[in-house]
């Protein structure tokens, strides 16, 4: 039996699971500010055409194995797991910053994506653990991992650059191995978590099924009207299997005695509100930051490192609010109401952008932005966990975690597909590769074009956040654990048969 946790370790281990999640964030964010002088370094002729995949490797990874991690948490013990990612971690990084090809380079950022998933699931079911069950608060722990993942994602590209500027592109991946041999020890001293009561069986098949969907899914959302056209036998190929693959893994969750994303999850009314929630602000989040930056390089000029400190001001709202949340003491549902409807305002005035709107404007919706997502990260991870039982902690946390990455992947798609027909309609040439091109009375017009096309993608993401504030109506105002309906119960002995009560 695993014993009890001092107050003492209960904070390190807190302190260590946030500079964990950092770790991970800062570092899918951190290569987007370096792509140019690392395909400059290694493979000068032809590397700038395969950095959509050193950045996509990465998130594809990640989000592959997000199912099989929330299973492994319930069968294994958090602890092991956490452990284990951060391990896989290191190991990628070590690896990427070694790297001599960009072809190898891919691969590697690959490993670490299978790591990196691991820290930003895996972290929040050690964060539960770590809360003290005989506190109130146990949404904080959660608000304040919110508010280091969403400043992770607006500063991870500030650092990237300072690196690439101050020191060689390959300090981005060495940077992480002292830290995260640090924690890595530090979590393997202090944490003492509960160890699972009963042996599960891992689904691997459904989790194979769960990673090869969500790979097509992002195949098609990062190859779709840019690599190959929306009506291409490769889309359409991707399309068709992503939907035969969904099938058969909506198949397997259904008969296998223990999925990896069980069925029973939703039908827990906070669990299924919580993750539609969450893939909508997974929608309009990417919309928010691509989209932005787009919009001040192309409508208003600006260079890409000037552009990257408009993230100052999300980041500084996601801080605030972090810093804010726990002492106002709101009840979550209150918190993702109010979240979602400055997410929604905050859309909704970037829709009125012009080429000559006042840049501290933007600036302005850009904290109002932060200040809204910064109420919602964290607050629907820690719902969800207060909502199931013990024993699904694991994959209800990993499963959050998937819909707002498959969220997002589904809002670049269509944002992508908006912002091309609204250009197509209105802008000279019909498409917007060759805008850069143009000169004189025909590039404004190609400007102001693009610019009420970025508007239109605003609008669709403020839609996004409105429709999310209508399910989080629906949210019940308690915190209580909701058991969902009786199913079969996991045997304590390998190979037998599930027991149904």
């Amino acid at each position: 039996m695993t014993a009890p946790m001092t107050a003492a370790r209960r904070r390190t281990g807190f302190v260590v699971c946030l500079v964990t999640m950092l770790l991970a964030v800062l570092d899918q964010n951190i290569v987007s500010a370096v792509t140019v002088p690392i395909a400059e370094d290694l493979d000068p002729a032809h590397g700038i055409d395969r950095i959509p995949w050193l950045i996509t490797a990465f998130a594809l990874a990640a989000t592959a194995a997000l199912p099989l991690y929330g299973k492994l948490c319930d069968t294994l013990g958090a602890k092991r797991v956490f452990l284990g990612a951060i391990a896989v971690f290191l190991a990628g990084s070590a690896l990427c910053g070694a790297a001599g090809s960009m072809e190898w380079l891919i691969v590697f950022r690959a490993v670490q994506g299978v790591g990196g998933g691991g820290l930003m699931s895996v972290t929040m079911v050690v964060i539960a653990q770590l809360k003290d069950p005989a506190k109130k608060g146990a949404a904080k722990g959660s608000a304040v991992g919110g508010l280091v993942a969403g400043a992770g994602m607006a500063l991870g590209p500030l650092l990237g650059a300072y690196l690439a500027d101050h020191a060689d592109w390959r300090w981005i991946f060495y940077v992480n191995l002292p830290i995260g041999v640090a924690v890595l020890v530090v979590a393997a001293v202090v944490l003492r978590l509960p160890a699972p009561g009963v042996r599960h069986r891992v689904d691997y098949l459904g989790a194979a099924l769960a990673a090869a969907f969500s790979t097509a899914l992002l195949l098609v959302t990062e190859w779709g009207g840019r690599e190959h056209g929306w009506g291409s036998p490769v889309i359409l190929g991707l399309i068709g299997g992503a939907v035969v693959l969904l099938a058969l893994f909506l198949w397997r969750q259904a008969t296998a005695a223990e999925p990896v994303l069980p069925p029973s999850l939703f039908r827990i009314r906070t669990v299924r509100l919580a993750y539609a929630v969450q893939a909508l602000s997974g929608v309009a989040f990417m919309g928010s930051i691509v989209y932005v930056m787009l919009y001040l390089q192309i409508a208003r000029g600006i260079e890409p490192t000037a552009a990257s400190l408009f993230m100052l001001p999300l980041a500084l709202g996601l801080t605030a609010v972090g810093l804010l949340t726990a002492r106002l003491g709101w009840a979550p549902r209150t918190t993702v109401l109010s979240g979602s409807a400055c997410s929604a305002v905050a859309m909704g005035l970037l829709a009125l952008s012009g080429t000559g709107t006042d840049l501290w404007a933007v600036r302005g919706e850009m904290l109002l932005l932060g200040v809204g997502f910064g109420q919602l990260l964290g607050q629907l991870i820690a719902m969800t966990q207060q909502a199931v039982p013990p024993r699904r902690l694991g994959v209800a946390t990993t499963g959050i975690r998937f819909f707002q990455t498959l969220g997002s992947a589904l809002g670049t798609a269509v944002f992508g597909t908006v912002l091309a027909r609204v250009y197509a309609a209105e802008g000279p040439g019909g498409t917007t590769s060759g805008l850069s091109a143009l000169r004189g009375a025909e590039r404004a017009d190609a400007v102001e074009a693009f610019t009420s096309a970025v508007d239109v993608v605003f609008l669709c993401a403020a839609g996004a956040m409105v429709l999310a504030f209508v399910f989080a109506l629906r949210l019940p105002r308690g915190a209580a654990t909701e058991e969902s309906s009786p199913g079969p119960t996991p045997s304590p002995i390998p190979g037998a048969a599930p027991q149904t009560p």
